[in-house]
């Protein structure tokens, strides 16, 4: 399990932040000195504080454990050195081609849902196709920020409505559970123990799909989707690191009729 940062207010050096992500992606120093290319002897000096790295090793070794763009800002400052990469908001002119990127990505999957979600999976815009999936949820779970995950489980969100509930939720909390490994983020940690107190069931139909469809009541009857992730390409500003896609497509014919009868795409 990912041991969040700030559950240890010692970690505070760049050796402990440095450890901490060694030990989270299970390597050895000398696993991960030979990555780096540098001796077991430098490594271990550096995560214990006898020798400061400079920024370019903190940036090496980091690149080399896959520590998300955030924490590397953190390691950096924690050695003295200035952060590397900026957190642009979306409303900035420099995240113009960004933006326009997103729109032309959310209006060419009309008329299937596709929504675009921050590193906590809270929504920052959607198309309006999304609206078949989100139908008859509780206001204040539509209240921004609006969490994705936690509108899909929640008894008062889509969760009633989904016909496979049991395996959807063990699928959310599958992902969550990678996620978390990965980034060690902690406010991750706490939206998985509230999904996990949600009713849902367990899982344990046999599985024959290729994909975990969502099937989910609408208007339209039960309609049924898979979904697919996309990121940015080598980010170098955090909010651009840390945005997704998920876009839903039909897992069957009958979906896809029904989705085709929608009017043209416009974007909200």
């Amino acid at each position: 399990m990912a041991v969040p940062l700030s559950d240890n207010a010692a970690r505070r050096t760049p050796g402990d932040l440095i450890r901490h992500w060694r030990t989270q992606r299970h390597l050895t120093q000398q696993e991960l000195a030979i990555q780096c290319r540098i001796s077991s002897r430098h490594l271990s000096f550096i995560e214990t504080g006898r020798s400061r790295p400079t920024s370019a090793m903190v940036l090496k070794i980091c690149e080399e454990l896959d520590v998300p763009l955030r924490d590397r800002n953190d390691i950096l400052m924690a050695a003295g050195h200035a952060p590397a990469y900026t957190e642009s908001s979306l409303d900035q002119p420099s995240m113009g081609s960004i933006g326009q990127a997103l729109i032309q990505i959310l209006d060419g999957h009309m008329p299937y849902p596709a929504v675009v979600v921050d590193r906590q999976w809270n929504m920052v815009d959607a198309n309006p196709a999304i609206d078949r999936l989100i139908a008859g949820s509780a206001p204040d779970l539509l209240e921004p920020p609006v969490n994705v995950l936690r509108l899909s489980l929640h008894p008062q969100g889509a969760a009633p409505r989904i016909r496979n509930l049991p395996q959807w939720r063990a699928h959310i909390l599958s992902r969550l559970d990678h996620q978390i490994r990965a980034t060690g983020d902690p406010d991750l940690e706490r939206l998985r123990a509230e999904l996990r107190g949600y009713p849902g069931g367990v899982d344990t139909a046999p599985q024959h799909s290729l994909v975990v469809p969502l099937r989910i009541d609408t208007g339209s009857g039960v309609l049924s989707f898979f979904s697919t992730t996309t990121v940015f390409g080598t980010p170098m500003d955090i909010t651009v690191a840390e945005l997704a896609i998920e876009s839903f497509f039909p897992a069957d014919p009958e979906t896809a009729a029904a989705l085709q009868m929608d009017a043209a795409p416009h974007h909200r």
